[in-house]
């Protein structure tokens, strides 16, 4: 049985023309030349798959700057190397150990849906997620545990707001557990960096490990 793949539709065929014949056209040598020497991105982001977070409009990065990782909630798994498939562990080892990318930035963000769904699970209200077959709900468990720090605030978009930033730091606690990231960070070749976005005032967070909280950047 042939696979069930269809063509395009022409909305995105046209937006690709219209990239094909303007950007990419204007910038023709960049191109040739990143397909020529390869990446060499000066950060890795680890983003949240949400459509309204645009990480290179953000910073104005270029094609080849960023090396980008997305997925729910921009959580990124403790250190596990037991055989089975990890997307995101995939991409942090290639980031880090191929690339040897700089920096690496976690990049959570407001109104986050996977959070919110974290939220629900923990409050009983998404039975659901609860399900030893939901993909969502087991990716969510990793940030089960710092659902109780939150649970008494009884403002439901203060409570989500603190769960999102307690996600970009389960991430960065997570991301230490790598030998390769711990050992960058020791040798002060890589930097490690925990932001939240603010996706309709478009304010940018950044962790201060100092202070212990996050700061207008």
């Amino acid at each position: 049985m042939p696979l069930p793949a269809r063509p395009l539709p022409k909305f995105l065929v046209q937006r690709y023309k219209g990239w094909k014949a303007t950007d990419f056209e204007e910038n023709h040598s960049w191109y040739k030349r990143l397909a020529d020497e390869g990446q060499r991105p000066r950060a890795m982001v680890v983003s949240c798959c949400d459509s309204r977070v645009h990480v290179t409009s953000i910073f104005g990065a270029d094609m080849g700057e960023f090396f980008i990782h997305r997925n729910i909630a921009s959580l990124i798994p403790p250190y596990n190397p037991d055989g089975d498939l990890h997307g995101t562990s995939a991409a942090i080892e290639y980031a880090v150990r191929v690339l040897r990318v700089s920096h690496l930035l976690v990049l959570g963000h407001s109104n986050c849906g996977g959070v919110d769904a974290c939220d629900g699970m923990c409050r009983g209200e998404a039975a659901e997620l609860e399900e030893p077959t939901s993909f969502v709900g087991r990716w969510l468990d990793l940030l089960r545990g710092e659902h109780a720090a939150v649970a008494g605030m009884n403002d439901k978009p203060a409570r989500l707001q603190a769960l999102e930033k307690a996600a970009v730091l389960v991430s960065l606690r997570n991301v230490l557990t790598f030998p390769y990231v711990s050992d960058g960070v020791d040798s002060g070749d890589l930097a490690l960096h925990g932001l939240w976005n603010d996706i309709g005032t478009g304010a940018l967070e950044h962790y201060d490990a100092y202070l212990d909280k996050f700061l207008h950047v």
